[in-house]
């Protein structure tokens, strides 16, 4: 069963070491521990919906209560509180795209918001409704989940959207391929929701963004269907595809796609390398890039998060011999841990290997021993657990993220931990900051920042140090030119902020769009573009 109120599945956990509880403790201070709502409290006063019976819709409470918040701090705050705010009036099912046409049609007669559904990942608020004049309807695709075709001369595979991470790899691994796009919610999210949020996987690298892999499909619109045919390439105007792409549900409902899939690699290995600095770790791995090695990952921790890290795994002995063992060649409390990855066929990768080490090398690059690589690979998709049980123990946890070029890198890196840590200070609060590249290109990486604080016993409080937090975060990037979201999406949270990024003519642009597309306004609306004058503040 999956929590309610939390990430993942009930069976699964990520109990804190020892050591790395004591490292909190002295780094914030001791916890508040206070219980949270029950579900049956929240359950008892959410509100009659406001939509009639249809066959396709469901009014149950707690379905209800599933679907009204995703995974940013504030719905944590709000699911565990009990302050939940707005509820969706229902939820519907649909298992073809005449149902979703019907559904469309429905709102549109009665005046209903459309909220479309995917593995309710999200991190910025994409899936909240937010009037409280109008009912509103998520539209769930979780049936929508089928593999319709898989095309092997072109390597090309269509599926239904709804289609979650586990369940696609599945069902490709069984022919032989793989799409590769993994990103730390795998587990949960779903192949619409990456394209609708411009998703990036953790081997990115080697595979591609979502928008490499998206060929084309098939979306619902309020103005009748649109379909993408997946062209290997086109110079027939605009590429309507990149419309689609991180349209977050305010363009149409998303119900299949093509993608690009490979065979399955021969060899997948990852392994761990250490520099001396934040400075020669970034330099190796822009070398990396620009040279075009064919790795499959590269991810390099800033000092913070490799002891971070170090202390996550709980193997004491490991942390031991990077105190001892690594200060005898120099690689002193600035050391940084870099992950990477191969992946191909023995030659290719055995090449890949030895050309990026040989760079590693030249920046007095140290190899770890291999268990490091593959403890990464085994926790890859069970980090996001380590939330419930930092929340659990009185702390909190939020990420982050954007994406400059090389030349502002360093300083970037280093103005949004500072000014985390400064706004922390300013309200007289302890936080533990750290940072890592999480995605690298030849002109450019993308910095994914994480921070923890201290959870306050007062929600309101709690909620108003995020914002504060976030915003002085987000101010950061956007003087620094970076982009206020590299993988995360806009949804609510970045909403505010886009115009900045984006100027009056790309905004213009965008909300040309969605008028053409949705007339009504019924899909999605206060997400991407703040629309909406009755939208509340987040997380009220």
């Amino acid at each position: 069963m999956r929590r309610w109120n939390g990430w993942g599945q009930e069976e699964t956990h990520y109990p804190l070491p020892d050591i790395a509880l004591r490292f909190l403790q002295n780094a914030l201070g001791q916890g508040s521990q206070i219980p949270d709502a029950n579900i049956d409290e929240i359950l008892a006063i959410i509100p009659t919906s406001r939509l009639w019976d249809a066959p396709w819709i469901t009014t149950d409470p707690e379905t209800r209560l599933r679907h009204a918040r995703g995974q940013s701090l504030p719905d944590w705050i709000a699911l565990r509180s009990g302050r939940v705010g707005i509820f969706p009036d229902g939820v519907a099912y649909p298992n073809s795209d005449e149902d979703i046409q019907e559904i469309l049609e429905f709102a549109s007669e009665s005046e209903i918001e459309i909220i479309p559904y995917g593995g309710g990942t999200s991190v910025v608020g994409h899936i909240n409704p937010l009037s409280e004049t109008k009912p509103t309807l998520t539209v769930n695709l979780s049936r929508m989940n089928q593999l319709h075709d898989l095309d092997t001369s072109s390597q090309l595979a269509t599926l239904g959207a709804g289609i979650c991470g586990p369940d696609l790899e599945e069902s490709l691994n069984q022919r032989g391929y793989t799409l590769g796009h993994f990103p730390q919610s795998f587990e949960l999210s779903t192949l619409g929701g990456w394209i609708a949020t411009r998703s990036s996987g953790q081997q990115s690298y080697y595979y591609g963004r979502i928008e490499d892999l998206f060929a084309g499909g098939h979306v619902e619109t309020p103005l009748g269907p649109l379909h993408l045919h997946p062209h290997p390439a086109s110079a027939a105007g605009p590429d309507l595809r990149q419309v689609i792409l991180g349209s977050e549900g305010r363009l149409g409902i998303l119900t299949r796609a093509t993608v690009r899939v490979r065979p399955l690699p021969q060899i997948e290995q990852f392994f761990g390398v250490f520099f001396r600095s934040w400075e020669s770790g970034m330099e190796a791995l822009r070398q990396v890039a620009q040279a075009d090695i064919p790795l499959s990952m590269m991810r390099l921790s800033d000092p913070d998060e490799t002891e971070t890290t170090l202390l996550l795994s709980g193997r004491e002995h490991l942390i031991d011999w990077a105190d001892r063992g690594l200060k005898l060649f120099g690689y002193d409390p600035g050391r940084c841990l870099l992950i990477f990855g191969v992946t191909g066929d023995p030659k290719v990768v055995s090449q890949a290997r030895s050309r990026a080490q040989s760079i590693f090398r030249s920046h007095a690059g140290l190899p770890a021993i291999s268990l490091i690589g593959e403890m990464w690979r085994k926790s890859r998709f069970l980090s996001p657990y380590l939330r419930n049980t930092l929340w659990e123990l009185g702390y909190v946890i939020d990420t982050l993220e954007t994406a400059v070029p090389w030349q502002s890198v360093q300083k970037l890196h280093k103005e949004i931990t500072s000014s985390l840590r400064k706004v922390s200070s300013e309200m007289e609060h302890r936080i533990h900051v750290f940072a890592h590249l999480s995605h690298v290109y030849r002109d450019g990486a993308s910095i994914y920042v994480t921070f923890i604080f201290p959870r306050d016993p007062d929600p309101e409080e709690l909620l108003h140090q995020w914002q504060v937090l976030k915003s002085s975060a987000s101010e950061v990037i956007l003087k620094g030119h970076g982009t206020i979201s590299h993988q995360h999406g806009v949804g609510c949270d970045h909403a505010p902020f886009l115009p900045t990024e984006k100027g009056s003519v790309g905004m213009a642009t965008l909300a040309a769009l969605c008028k053409k597309l949705d007339p009504e306004g019924i899909l999605n609306p206060g997400k991407l573009l703040m629309d909406s004058s009755d939208i509340p503040g987040r997380g009220r």
